[in-house]
Protein backbone atom coordinates (compact mmCIF):
# COMPACT_ATOMS: atom_id res chain seq x y z
CA UNK A 1 0.00 0.00 0.00
CA UNK A 2 3.29 2.31 0.46
CA UNK A 3 4.01 2.74 -2.82
CA UNK A 4 0.42 3.37 -3.80
CA UNK A 5 0.19 6.55 -1.57
CA UNK A 6 3.62 7.50 -2.73
CA UNK A 7 3.45 11.08 -4.81
CA UNK A 8 3.55 11.49 -8.10
CA UNK A 9 6.67 12.41 -10.20
CA UNK A 10 6.10 15.82 -12.23
CA UNK A 11 5.83 13.85 -14.95
CA UNK A 12 3.23 11.44 -13.93
CA UNK A 13 1.50 14.34 -12.93
CA UNK A 14 1.50 16.06 -16.08
CA UNK A 15 0.57 13.08 -18.08
CA UNK A 16 -2.71 12.60 -15.83
CA UNK A 17 -3.70 16.27 -16.14
CA UNK A 18 -3.52 16.45 -19.79
CA UNK A 19 -5.00 12.61 -20.22
CA UNK A 20 -7.45 14.20 -17.76
CA UNK A 21 -7.87 17.51 -19.48
CA UNK A 22 -8.19 16.45 -23.00
CA UNK A 23 -11.40 14.19 -22.32
CA UNK A 24 -12.80 17.43 -20.86
CA UNK A 25 -12.61 19.10 -23.90
CA UNK A 26 -14.12 16.88 -25.83
CA UNK A 27 -16.92 16.27 -23.36
CA UNK A 28 -17.40 20.71 -23.33
CA UNK A 29 -17.02 20.08 -27.36
CA UNK A 30 -19.90 17.81 -27.56
CA UNK A 31 -21.96 20.24 -25.22
CA UNK A 32 -21.36 23.36 -27.01
CA UNK A 33 -21.35 22.32 -30.36
CA UNK A 34 -25.39 22.45 -29.86
CA UNK A 35 -25.19 26.15 -28.78
CA UNK A 36 -22.54 26.92 -31.49
CA UNK A 37 -25.23 25.48 -34.18
CA UNK A 38 -28.48 26.57 -32.80
CA UNK A 39 -28.42 29.60 -35.70
CA UNK A 40 -28.88 26.65 -38.37
CA UNK A 41 -30.60 23.81 -36.70
CA UNK A 42 -33.67 25.74 -34.86
CA UNK A 43 -35.76 25.36 -37.86
CA UNK A 44 -35.46 22.08 -38.34
CA UNK A 45 -37.09 21.35 -35.09
CA UNK A 46 -39.04 24.16 -34.36
CA UNK A 47 -40.40 25.44 -37.73
CA UNK A 48 -41.69 29.56 -36.53
CA UNK A 49 -41.24 32.83 -38.97
CA UNK A 50 -39.65 34.41 -36.09
CA UNK A 51 -36.15 33.64 -35.59
CA UNK A 52 -36.07 34.75 -31.86
CA UNK A 53 -39.08 32.27 -31.16
CA UNK A 54 -37.39 29.72 -32.46
CA UNK A 55 -33.94 30.85 -30.93
CA UNK A 56 -36.05 31.08 -27.54
CA UNK A 57 -37.49 27.20 -28.21
CA UNK A 58 -33.82 25.93 -28.50
CA UNK A 59 -32.52 27.81 -25.68
CA UNK A 60 -35.13 26.17 -23.82
CA UNK A 61 -33.66 22.77 -24.86
CA UNK A 62 -30.52 24.19 -23.56
CA UNK A 63 -31.70 24.83 -20.43
CA UNK A 64 -33.43 21.55 -19.91
CA UNK A 65 -30.24 19.83 -20.56
CA UNK A 66 -29.15 21.63 -17.34
CA UNK A 67 -32.11 20.20 -15.51
CA UNK A 68 -30.33 16.34 -15.69
CA UNK A 69 -26.68 18.36 -14.20
CA UNK A 70 -27.44 17.90 -10.54
CA UNK A 71 -29.08 14.37 -10.88
CA UNK A 72 -25.52 13.71 -12.76
CA UNK A 73 -23.35 15.36 -10.45
CA UNK A 74 -25.51 13.49 -7.36
CA UNK A 75 -24.91 9.87 -9.07
CA UNK A 76 -21.64 10.70 -10.52
CA UNK A 77 -20.15 12.16 -7.92
CA UNK A 78 -20.91 9.68 -5.48
CA UNK A 79 -19.97 7.23 -7.97
CA UNK A 80 -16.31 8.83 -8.72
CA UNK A 81 -16.03 9.40 -4.45
CA UNK A 82 -16.76 5.55 -3.86
CA UNK A 83 -14.88 3.81 -6.99
CA UNK A 84 -12.34 6.70 -8.09
CA UNK A 85 -11.69 9.60 -10.18
CA UNK A 86 -11.30 7.76 -13.30
CA UNK A 87 -13.71 5.73 -13.63
CA UNK A 88 -16.33 8.59 -12.99
CA UNK A 89 -14.55 10.53 -15.96
CA UNK A 90 -15.13 7.00 -17.94
CA UNK A 91 -18.34 6.91 -17.49
CA UNK A 92 -19.43 10.60 -18.36
CA UNK A 93 -17.96 10.66 -21.67
CA UNK A 94 -20.06 8.01 -22.60
CA UNK A 95 -22.81 9.63 -21.78
CA UNK A 96 -22.03 12.36 -23.87
CA UNK A 97 -20.85 10.24 -26.99
CA UNK A 98 -24.68 9.05 -26.83
CA UNK A 99 -25.85 12.04 -26.98
CA UNK A 100 -23.94 13.84 -29.51
CA UNK A 101 -24.66 11.21 -32.16
CA UNK A 102 -28.55 11.08 -31.10
CA UNK A 103 -28.65 14.82 -32.20
CA UNK A 104 -26.86 14.00 -35.36
CA UNK A 105 -29.19 11.17 -36.92
CA UNK A 106 -32.32 12.69 -35.69
CA UNK A 107 -34.79 13.60 -38.34
CA UNK A 108 -36.37 17.02 -38.95
CA UNK A 109 -39.60 18.32 -37.76
CA UNK A 110 -40.89 18.05 -41.03
CA UNK A 111 -40.56 14.43 -41.18
CA UNK A 112 -41.30 12.60 -37.74
CA UNK A 113 -43.28 15.88 -36.24
CA UNK A 114 -43.25 16.14 -32.73
CA UNK A 115 -41.06 13.66 -32.09
CA UNK A 116 -37.99 15.67 -33.43
CA UNK A 117 -37.76 17.71 -30.85
CA UNK A 118 -38.85 15.03 -28.11
CA UNK A 119 -35.32 13.07 -29.32
CA UNK A 120 -33.31 16.28 -28.95
CA UNK A 121 -34.36 16.85 -25.12
CA UNK A 122 -33.84 13.54 -24.99
CA UNK A 123 -30.16 14.20 -26.46
CA UNK A 124 -29.70 16.68 -23.95
CA UNK A 125 -31.04 15.02 -20.82
CA UNK A 126 -28.53 12.41 -21.98
CA UNK A 127 -25.69 15.12 -22.15
CA UNK A 128 -26.70 16.87 -19.16
CA UNK A 129 -26.64 14.05 -17.03
CA UNK A 130 -22.74 13.69 -18.84
CA UNK A 131 -21.40 16.83 -17.97
CA UNK A 132 -23.58 17.03 -14.28
CA UNK A 133 -20.52 14.24 -13.20
CA UNK A 134 -17.80 15.48 -15.95
CA UNK A 135 -17.13 19.09 -13.70
CA UNK A 136 -16.59 16.98 -10.61
CA UNK A 137 -15.11 14.41 -11.51
CA UNK A 138 -12.63 16.35 -13.93
CA UNK A 139 -11.89 19.70 -11.26
CA UNK A 140 -11.51 16.98 -8.13
CA UNK A 141 -9.12 15.29 -10.15
CA UNK A 142 -7.22 17.72 -11.58
CA UNK A 143 -6.66 19.61 -8.24
CA UNK A 144 -6.13 16.40 -5.96
CA UNK A 145 -3.44 15.22 -9.18
CA UNK A 146 -1.44 18.96 -9.11
CA UNK A 147 1.19 19.74 -6.44
CA UNK A 148 0.49 21.80 -3.25
CA UNK A 149 2.43 24.55 -4.74
CA UNK A 150 1.11 24.14 -8.37
CA UNK A 151 -2.49 23.45 -7.72
CA UNK A 152 -4.28 26.87 -9.31
CA UNK A 153 -1.92 26.32 -12.37
CA UNK A 154 -2.83 23.05 -13.00
CA UNK A 155 -6.54 22.57 -11.84
CA UNK A 156 -7.23 25.87 -14.75
CA UNK A 157 -7.02 23.37 -17.33
CA UNK A 158 -9.97 22.39 -16.13
CA UNK A 159 -11.10 25.54 -17.80
CA UNK A 160 -8.80 25.82 -20.12
CA UNK A 161 -10.19 22.46 -22.02
CA UNK A 162 -14.18 23.48 -21.48
CA UNK A 163 -12.98 26.78 -22.98
CA UNK A 164 -10.89 25.10 -26.11
CA UNK A 165 -14.11 22.69 -26.12
CA UNK A 166 -16.56 26.09 -27.10
CA UNK A 167 -13.60 27.09 -29.28
CA UNK A 168 -13.46 23.71 -31.46
CA UNK A 169 -17.24 23.77 -31.68
CA UNK A 170 -16.97 27.27 -33.30
CA UNK A 171 -13.91 26.95 -35.18
CA UNK A 172 -15.87 23.65 -36.50
CA UNK A 173 -18.73 26.40 -37.43
CA UNK A 174 -16.30 28.89 -39.02
CA UNK A 175 -14.83 25.91 -41.09
CA UNK A 176 -18.45 24.80 -42.24
CA UNK A 177 -19.58 28.06 -43.05
CA UNK A 178 -15.93 28.60 -45.15
CA UNK A 179 -16.71 25.23 -47.33
CA UNK A 180 -20.35 25.00 -47.25
CA UNK A 181 -22.86 26.69 -48.50
CA UNK A 182 -25.42 29.08 -46.41
CA UNK A 183 -28.27 26.60 -48.22
CA UNK A 184 -25.86 23.39 -47.42
CA UNK A 185 -25.25 24.39 -43.79
CA UNK A 186 -29.22 25.36 -42.38
CA UNK A 187 -30.19 21.80 -44.86
CA UNK A 188 -27.45 19.10 -43.56
CA UNK A 189 -24.11 20.85 -42.38
CA UNK A 190 -25.33 21.14 -39.01
CA UNK A 191 -24.85 17.52 -38.26
CA UNK A 192 -21.38 17.39 -38.96
CA UNK A 193 -19.78 18.48 -35.49
CA UNK A 194 -22.17 16.32 -33.68
CA UNK A 195 -20.94 13.12 -35.80
CA UNK A 196 -17.53 15.10 -35.22
CA UNK A 197 -18.12 15.00 -31.42
CA UNK A 198 -19.57 11.61 -31.06
CA UNK A 199 -16.49 9.89 -32.60
CA UNK A 200 -13.80 11.68 -30.44
CA UNK A 201 -15.70 10.76 -27.24
CA UNK A 202 -15.47 6.91 -28.21
CA UNK A 203 -11.38 7.75 -28.42
CA UNK A 204 -11.25 9.96 -25.30
CA UNK A 205 -13.37 7.07 -23.38
CA UNK A 206 -10.34 4.40 -23.97
CA UNK A 207 -8.01 7.48 -22.87
CA UNK A 208 -9.38 7.24 -19.60
CA UNK A 209 -9.49 3.57 -19.31
CA UNK A 210 -6.04 3.94 -19.13
CA UNK A 211 -5.51 7.18 -16.44
CA UNK A 212 -3.64 6.75 -13.08
CA UNK A 213 -6.14 6.94 -9.68
CA UNK A 214 -5.01 10.06 -7.67
CA UNK A 215 -3.72 9.61 -4.38
CA UNK A 216 -6.09 11.35 -2.27
CA UNK A 217 -8.59 8.67 -3.33
CA UNK A 218 -6.67 5.47 -2.64
CA UNK A 219 -5.57 7.18 0.47
CA UNK A 220 -9.28 7.98 1.67
CA UNK A 221 -10.24 4.00 0.19
CA UNK A 222 -7.61 2.55 2.32
CA UNK A 223 -8.18 4.57 5.53
CA UNK A 224 -11.71 3.63 5.60
CA UNK A 225 -13.88 7.39 5.28
CA UNK A 226 -17.43 7.83 5.62
CA UNK A 227 -19.08 7.02 2.49
CA UNK A 228 -20.15 9.54 -0.06
CA UNK A 229 -23.52 10.24 0.22
CA UNK A 230 -26.67 13.06 -0.03
CA UNK A 231 -27.09 12.95 3.63
CA UNK A 232 -23.33 12.91 4.50
CA UNK A 233 -23.21 15.93 2.31
CA UNK A 234 -25.67 17.92 3.49
CA UNK A 235 -25.74 17.16 7.54
CA UNK A 236 -21.37 16.86 7.92
CA UNK A 237 -20.71 19.51 5.13
CA UNK A 238 -23.89 22.17 5.13
CA UNK A 239 -21.83 25.57 5.00
CA UNK A 240 -19.06 24.61 2.51
CA UNK A 241 -22.00 23.12 0.23
CA UNK A 242 -24.05 26.72 0.43
CA UNK A 243 -20.69 28.13 -0.37
CA UNK A 244 -20.24 26.75 -3.37
CA UNK A 245 -23.93 27.47 -5.40
CA UNK A 246 -23.29 30.69 -3.86
CA UNK A 247 -19.59 31.73 -5.36
CA UNK A 248 -20.48 29.92 -8.34
CA UNK A 249 -24.17 31.46 -9.13
CA UNK A 250 -22.82 35.05 -10.12
CA UNK A 251 -19.21 33.70 -11.74
CA UNK A 252 -21.88 30.81 -14.06
CA UNK A 253 -23.92 33.62 -14.99
CA UNK A 254 -21.48 35.86 -15.85
CA UNK A 255 -19.56 33.11 -18.02
CA UNK A 256 -22.59 31.93 -19.84
CA UNK A 257 -23.66 35.91 -20.51
CA UNK A 258 -19.99 36.13 -22.30
CA UNK A 259 -19.36 33.28 -23.98
CA UNK A 260 -22.18 31.10 -24.83
CA UNK A 261 -24.81 33.84 -25.28
CA UNK A 262 -22.67 36.49 -26.78
CA UNK A 263 -23.14 34.95 -30.50
CA UNK A 264 -26.25 34.86 -30.53
CA UNK A 265 -26.42 38.48 -28.77
CA UNK A 266 -23.78 40.08 -31.27
CA UNK A 267 -26.46 38.71 -34.11
CA UNK A 268 -29.80 39.51 -32.46
CA UNK A 269 -29.58 42.37 -30.70
CA UNK A 270 -26.50 43.99 -32.56
CA UNK A 271 -27.10 43.29 -35.90
CA UNK A 272 -23.97 41.92 -36.92
CA UNK A 273 -24.36 38.72 -39.37
CA UNK A 274 -23.22 35.68 -38.24
CA UNK A 275 -20.47 34.53 -39.93
CA UNK A 276 -18.65 37.84 -38.36
CA UNK A 277 -20.68 36.97 -34.63
CA UNK A 278 -18.65 33.75 -34.85
CA UNK A 279 -15.29 35.21 -35.62
CA UNK A 280 -15.51 37.76 -32.75
CA UNK A 281 -16.53 34.62 -30.28
CA UNK A 282 -13.64 32.58 -31.56
CA UNK A 283 -10.96 35.48 -31.18
CA UNK A 284 -12.25 36.06 -27.57
CA UNK A 285 -12.25 32.63 -26.48
CA UNK A 286 -9.22 31.66 -27.79
CA UNK A 287 -7.71 35.05 -25.54
CA UNK A 288 -9.63 33.75 -22.83
CA UNK A 289 -8.62 30.40 -22.67
CA UNK A 290 -4.78 31.83 -22.87
CA UNK A 291 -5.72 33.72 -19.79
CA UNK A 292 -6.67 31.09 -17.47
CA UNK A 293 -3.27 29.27 -16.67
CA UNK A 294 -1.74 32.89 -16.32
CA UNK A 295 -4.60 33.39 -13.32
CA UNK A 296 -4.30 30.11 -12.15
CA UNK A 297 -0.88 30.70 -11.52
CA UNK A 298 -0.76 33.91 -9.59
CA UNK A 299 -3.54 32.32 -7.07
CA UNK A 300 -0.80 30.50 -6.26
CA UNK A 301 1.37 33.69 -4.91
CA UNK A 302 -1.04 35.27 -3.64
CA UNK A 303 -4.22 33.82 -2.80
CA UNK A 304 -7.62 32.75 -4.55
CA UNK A 305 -9.56 35.40 -2.63
CA UNK A 306 -8.07 38.69 -4.80
CA UNK A 307 -8.86 37.30 -7.79
CA UNK A 308 -12.47 36.37 -6.90
CA UNK A 309 -13.12 39.68 -5.17
CA UNK A 310 -11.33 41.25 -8.51
CA UNK A 311 -14.28 39.35 -10.34
CA UNK A 312 -16.76 40.84 -8.03
CA UNK A 313 -16.49 43.69 -8.10
CA UNK A 314 -15.24 44.53 -11.75
CA UNK A 315 -17.96 42.99 -12.73
CA UNK A 316 -20.85 44.39 -10.54
CA UNK A 317 -19.46 47.97 -12.18
CA UNK A 318 -18.94 47.22 -15.73
CA UNK A 319 -21.58 44.52 -16.95
CA UNK A 320 -24.42 47.37 -17.86
CA UNK A 321 -21.70 49.13 -19.75
CA UNK A 322 -20.51 46.37 -21.88
CA UNK A 323 -23.72 44.81 -22.56
CA UNK A 324 -25.70 48.55 -22.89
CA UNK A 325 -22.95 49.72 -25.40
CA UNK A 326 -22.83 45.82 -27.26
CA UNK A 327 -26.45 46.57 -28.27
CA UNK A 328 -25.40 49.60 -30.17
CA UNK A 329 -22.69 49.12 -32.03
CA UNK A 330 -22.30 48.24 -35.16
CA UNK A 331 -18.09 47.87 -35.50
CA UNK A 332 -17.02 44.54 -35.11
CA UNK A 333 -13.55 45.83 -32.95
CA UNK A 334 -15.66 47.38 -31.05
CA UNK A 335 -17.70 44.69 -30.23
CA UNK A 336 -14.76 42.52 -30.04
CA UNK A 337 -12.89 44.45 -27.46
CA UNK A 338 -15.79 44.98 -25.44
CA UNK A 339 -16.40 41.35 -25.28
CA UNK A 340 -12.58 40.41 -24.38
CA UNK A 341 -13.27 43.16 -21.41
CA UNK A 342 -15.89 40.78 -20.29
CA UNK A 343 -14.17 37.78 -20.20
CA UNK A 344 -10.95 38.63 -18.25
CA UNK A 345 -13.08 40.14 -15.87
CA UNK A 346 -14.92 36.73 -15.42
CA UNK A 347 -10.83 35.02 -15.67
CA UNK A 348 -10.93 35.76 -11.77
CA UNK A 349 -13.62 33.18 -11.31
CA UNK A 350 -13.04 30.76 -14.29
CA UNK A 351 -9.85 30.32 -13.60
CA UNK A 352 -9.56 29.37 -9.55
CA UNK A 353 -13.27 28.05 -9.39
CA UNK A 354 -12.49 24.48 -9.76
CA UNK A 355 -9.57 24.52 -7.29
CA UNK A 356 -11.47 26.64 -4.67
CA UNK A 357 -14.34 24.21 -4.54
CA UNK A 358 -12.14 21.03 -4.29
CA UNK A 359 -9.89 22.53 -1.56
CA UNK A 360 -12.92 22.82 0.53
CA UNK A 361 -14.23 19.62 0.91
CA UNK A 362 -12.04 16.48 2.20
CA UNK A 363 -11.42 13.04 -0.15
CA UNK A 364 -14.40 10.77 0.46
CA UNK A 365 -16.85 13.29 -0.46
CA UNK A 366 -14.86 15.79 -2.24
CA UNK A 367 -16.09 14.98 -5.91
CA UNK A 368 -19.87 15.18 -4.83
CA UNK A 369 -18.78 18.37 -3.03
CA UNK A 370 -17.39 19.78 -6.07
CA UNK A 371 -20.76 18.45 -8.48
CA UNK A 372 -23.64 18.64 -7.08
CA UNK A 373 -23.81 22.42 -5.60
CA UNK A 374 -22.08 23.52 -8.64
CA UNK A 375 -24.54 21.83 -10.85
CA UNK A 376 -27.79 23.44 -9.06
CA UNK A 377 -26.25 26.50 -9.14
CA UNK A 378 -25.48 25.84 -12.72
CA UNK A 379 -29.32 24.99 -13.98
CA UNK A 380 -30.86 27.77 -11.80
CA UNK A 381 -28.39 30.82 -13.68
CA UNK A 382 -26.26 29.74 -16.00
CA UNK A 383 -28.30 26.83 -17.58
CA UNK A 384 -31.43 29.60 -17.43
CA UNK A 385 -28.90 32.26 -18.84
CA UNK A 386 -29.91 32.23 -22.74
CA UNK A 387 -33.34 31.95 -21.90
CA UNK A 388 -33.33 34.64 -19.30
CA UNK A 389 -31.94 37.09 -21.48
CA UNK A 390 -34.34 36.34 -24.58
CA UNK A 391 -37.23 36.42 -23.05
CA UNK A 392 -36.41 39.56 -21.34
CA UNK A 393 -35.64 40.25 -25.17
CA UNK A 394 -38.77 39.13 -26.32
CA UNK A 395 -40.90 41.18 -23.80
CA UNK A 396 -39.07 44.36 -25.15
CA UNK A 397 -36.95 44.77 -21.51
CA UNK A 398 -33.72 43.24 -23.04
CA UNK A 399 -32.02 45.64 -20.17
CA UNK A 400 -33.16 43.96 -17.22
CA UNK A 401 -31.32 41.11 -18.24
CA UNK A 402 -27.66 43.13 -17.53
CA UNK A 403 -29.42 44.20 -14.35
CA UNK A 404 -30.35 40.66 -13.37
CA UNK A 405 -26.71 39.53 -14.36
CA UNK A 406 -25.19 42.40 -12.14
CA UNK A 407 -27.00 41.38 -9.09
CA UNK A 408 -25.73 37.96 -8.82
CA UNK A 409 -22.63 38.84 -9.41
CA UNK A 410 -22.83 41.38 -6.27
CA UNK A 411 -24.37 38.44 -4.75
CA UNK A 412 -21.43 35.96 -4.98
CA UNK A 413 -19.40 39.10 -4.53
CA UNK A 414 -20.40 38.67 -0.79
CA UNK A 415 -19.35 35.22 -0.35
CA UNK A 416 -16.15 35.93 -1.87
CA UNK A 417 -15.43 38.35 1.14
CA UNK A 418 -16.61 36.21 3.54
CA UNK A 419 -15.13 33.18 2.74
CA UNK A 420 -11.61 31.63 4.29
CA UNK A 421 -8.67 31.52 2.18
CA UNK A 422 -8.96 28.37 0.77
CA UNK A 423 -5.51 28.04 -0.24
CA UNK A 424 -4.36 28.08 3.34
CA UNK A 425 -6.90 26.00 4.99
CA UNK A 426 -7.14 23.73 1.87
CA UNK A 427 -8.60 20.59 2.75
CA UNK A 428 -6.43 18.42 0.36
CA UNK A 429 -3.90 17.29 2.24
CA UNK A 430 -1.50 14.89 -0.34
CA UNK A 431 1.06 17.00 -2.36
Amino acid sequence: MTSSLAAPDQRQRLKAIIGGSTGNLVEWYDWYAYSAFTLYFAQHFFPSEDRTAQLLSAAGIFAVGFLMRPIGAWIMGVYADRHGRKSGLTLSVALMCAGSLLIAITPSYRTIGIGAPLLLVLARLMQGLSIGGEYGASATYLSEMAGRNRRGFFSSFQYVTLIAGQLVAICVLLVLQATLSEAELDEWGWRIPFLIGGALAVVVFWLRRGLSETQSFVKAKAEGAPRSGFIELITRHPRETLTVMMLTAGGTIAFYAYSIYMQKFLVNTSGLNREIASQINGITLFLFMLLQPLAGALSDRVGRKPLMIGFGVLGVVGTYPIFATLAVTKDPLVAGLLVMAGLIIVTGYTSINAVVKAELFPAHIRALGVALPYALANTLFGGTAEFVALWFKQMGVEQAFYIYVTVMIAISLIVYIRMRETQRYSRILED
